[in-house]
């Protein structure tokens, strides 16, 4: 049944017209959801992160996929940067989470560095005006376990403590996944020199 209504979700999101992701200067969609870090789940809150300071709000398509992987391993090796910068991380993909316990805890990726959100119902990647498509059947991960979700497109976005994107990175035009990280790292740092 879940899997129908996921279906029927993505297959509703897929048949709107086409959204561009949210632009900067608007306010970032506030969400409260579960997610995991190091293997423990826990309630991920956007609003509760934001009062620590600048938070990178990434959208990826899944967990164990090629670039996932590396998008993944570079913000967990670049996480000390974040944290001197001022800034928090959080993943966000359509996984369920105990695909996401796996991953929050594999040392070759997260590494228990950052958290990773189930938006296993696509309504947070709707919030934000993220493009969802359909998984397709018998499409497997790197590890050869079938993925059986919808696909998050890859958009990154840095949201300031007042709650506005200030940044809006997009793997579109070139943009690798671990550019992405660069370029999100380059936002907060600048975050951090305006104060």
């Amino acid at each position: 049944m879940k899997r129908f209504l996921l279906t029927v979700a993505v297959s509703g999101a897929l048949a709107l017209p086409a959204l561009a992701a949210l632009d900067p200067g608007v306010p970032a969609p506030d969400f409260k959801a579960q997610a995991s870090l190091a293997g423990k789940e826990f309630t991920y809150s956007l609003k509760d992160s934001l009062k620590k300071g600048p938070v990178v709000v990434y959208f990826y398509p899944s967990a164990y996929t090629g670039g996932c992987n590396l998008q993944a391993h570079t913000f967990a090796v670049n996480m000390d940067k974040f944290s001197a910068a001022g800034a928090t991380v959080v993943g966000v993909s359509l996984d369920s989470i105990k695909r996401l316990n796996e991953f929050s805890s594999d040392p070759e990726y997260c590494a228990g560095k950052l958290p990773v959100v189930s938006d296993a119902d696509g309504k947070i990647a709707q919030s934000y005006d993220i493009k969802v498509r359909e998984g397709r059947a018998g499409f497997k991960d790197t590890r050869g376990v079938e993925i059986d979700h919808g696909f998050a497109e890859r958009t990154t976005f840095v949201v300031t403590p007042d709650g506005k994107v200030i940044s809006k990175i997009e793997t579109t035009n070139g943009v690798t996944p671990a550019t992405n990280v660069e370029k999100a790292l380059e936002a907060v740092q600048q975050i951090g020199a305006k104060k």
